[in-house]
């Protein structure tokens, strides 16, 4: 009697477990056509894309905001050619329009007060608007993702060791840290860093390669001022954004053996033109006002040295004559580039030698965990906001500075942090798939032009500082930008954002697309994203129309869709 007692209460126990399991499993696991991991505005983009098709979609934001850098404190936005911009991207700044048009919408300033630096009113018959609020583009995109078809989820992260589950060479399920499990037919990782791309098994790289991998000229070391593109023409590199000759980059002045200040690498640059894991400077753009209503004036950091800024102090100590003869370009007086954004706001951004990008701190960001990639992000809000406070209050900072920045300070109506601050770190660069076609230098200055464009790009050639160095004169200098125009937009290859067959058959890469360095370097615009997602999101429904893997579509059939809605590609 006991036995079969004892049997019924196995029985009743896996029962219970079963049924457990099986709710557990209802509650916890979700389907479309389509998954986007990455709520940037390329996965906006690619929702909406997606949702026009007639595909049901999830967008999944790892945070809780939608955006990403459009979001995120870059109202300034970096173009190239506006006439390249169609699709989702030019209705996107359409609206931007529209809602300034609206005069519910100038809270702090008059519309007609407003100039910007000439993106917006440069010509009579501008049907968009350029520079913007972030909490005005989050409203705008909100608008757009209004769609029965789309899923939204919030602060869900991909769980990157096994998280990526597939069948073959496609994936099957991507599963959250959670445990929350989500599954597509197609997968379109739109995120910054390309953790969905790597955690499937596509090849990527990370930093710079050496000239020779393409037969390039401006990628790799860069600590020359001045380099020249494969056309021969000038390109100025660490002639911009760098110190002032004669800074001491030692503790103790001209003692090198009591170390180097903070944030000074060890060795020299590099070989010139030689590959190394460097990644492009992060920053916080930050939004600043200098309306007393809404503005958050500086504080300073609770883990303040300032030690930290000891090479800010000896740059304006090293000036001679008025401190506005320190630079010949930009802000004469203070390391930033404020652009004007509507309601007396601004996008401000880094300029000179030390400024806003926090150089060589961000190397191990792209592969980091979750946790340690957070500690890199407030390590650089700390230390910018240490330098922001430091120019408007620090005794050593010229009193015509501290003047000027004091009158600034973070917004109280932006973002959800109760100080101004955002969260969302400027990831210029991360992780680059390496697919059967990388965009190159080549590809930028049009002396290879590719015969599958899905879109196209028109931004210089630009890389922000990627090391700071003590240089052969004993003094400190910073290394690696690189500013070199392109002469007209160049298409990108659809090869270039989709990964090899052999590796992941169901998945598009819009963000952290094939590309080398320096092409990435002219790439990586908001706008270009936003084109990127949206012919993203086409590959992917065709794929599913036509049960084809993303690498075996018709390109003409593609083009044919692409052009139809509104694509431009030539």
């Amino acid at each position: 009697m006991k036995s079969v007692q004892h049997l019924m209460v196995l029985f009743l126990l896996a029962l219970m477990v079963t049924l457990f399991s099986a709710c557990k499993s209802d509650q916890t696991q979700y389907a479309a056509d389509v998954v986007v991991y990455g709520g940037t505005s390329a996965g906006i983009a690619a929702a909406i894309q997606t949702a026009r098709l007639g595909k049901t979609v999830l967008l999944i934001e790892p945070t809780n905001r939608l955006g990403g850098l459009t979001t995120g404190g870059l109202g300034q936005t970096d173009i190239g050619n506006k006439q390249v911009i169609g699709g989702i991207a030019r209705e996107f700044y359409r609206q931007i329009k529209a809602y300034y048009d609206d005069p519910v919408h100038w809270v702090w300033q008059s519309k007609s007060d407003y100039k910007d630096g000439g993106q917006t009113r440069s010509a009579s018959n501008e049907d968009a608007m350029w520079t913007f609020e972030p909490s005005a583009a989050l409203k705008v995109f909100h608008r757009m993702l209004e769609d029965p078809n789309i899923s939204i989820v919030y602060n869900q992260r991909l769980n990157r060791t096994t998280g990526v589950g597939k069948e073959g060479k496609a994936i099957s399920a991507i599963t959250m840290e959670t445990g929350e499990i989500y599954r597509g037919k197609m997968y379109i990782d739109a995120s910054y860093e390309g953790d969905l791309m790597a955690a499937a098994g596509v090849s990527y790289t990370v930093g710079r390669e050496s000239n020779a991998v393409y037969g390039e000229t401006l990628n790799g070391v860069q600590a020359e001022p001045y380099g020249k593109t494969l056309k021969g023409t000038l390109s100025h590199n660490s002639v911009h954004h760098n110190f002032i000759d004669g800074v001491d980059p030692y503790i103790v002045k001209g003692d090198s053996t009591s170390g180097l200040l903070p944030f000074i690498s060890e060795g020299g640059p590099g070989i010139e033109g030689s590959g190394d894991k460097g990644i492009q400077a992060y920053c916080f753009r930050m939004t600043l006002t200098d309306h007393p209503e809404n503005r958050i004036p500086f504080q300073k950091p609770e883990d303040y040295n300032a030690l930290d800024y000891e090479l800010l102090f000896r740059n304006y100590e090293a000036a001679t004559g008025p401190i506005e003869a320190m630079y010949s370009y930009g802000d004469r007086l203070v390391p930033w580039i404020n652009s004007a954004m509507p309601n007396r706001k601004t996008d401000t951004n880094n300029q000179k030698g030390f400024s806003t990008d926090f150089i060589g701190q961000n190397w191990d960001y792209p592969e980091a965990s979750y946790a340690e990639r957070e500690r890199i992000a407030a390590r650089h809000r700390s230390y910018q906001q240490g330098l922001m406070w430091t120019l408007a209050y620090h005794p050593r900072i010229p009193k015509k500075v501290r003047d000027k920045v004091s009158q600034w300070g973070t917004c109280k109506d932006e973002y959800e942090r109760a100080d101004g601050w955002q969260q969302q770190l400027y990831i210029r660069e991360a992780r680059r798939m390496l697919s059967t076609h990388v965009m190159t230098q080549k590809n930028c200055e049009g002396i290879e032009t590719v015969n599958d464009p899905i879109g196209m790009a028109a931004y210089g050639m630009d890389s922000h500082h990627i090391k700071r160095y003590v240089n052969s004169r004993g003094f400190v200098a910073n290394e690696g930008n690189v500013e070199a125009s392109v002469r007209s937009p160049f298409p990108i290859s659809y090869r270039s954002i989709v990964p090899k067959k052999e590796e992941c058959s169901n998945l598009v890469v819009p963000v952290c697309l094939s590309a080398s360095h320096i092409a990435f370097g002219s790439i990586r615009m908001e706008p270009v994203f936003m084109i990127l997602g949206q012919s993203s999101a086409i590959i992917a429904c065709m794929g599913l129309d036509d049960a084809r893997a993303v690498q075996d579509l018709d390109y003409t059939r593609l083009r044919n869709v692409l052009v139809d809605n509104h694509q431009i590609l030539e």
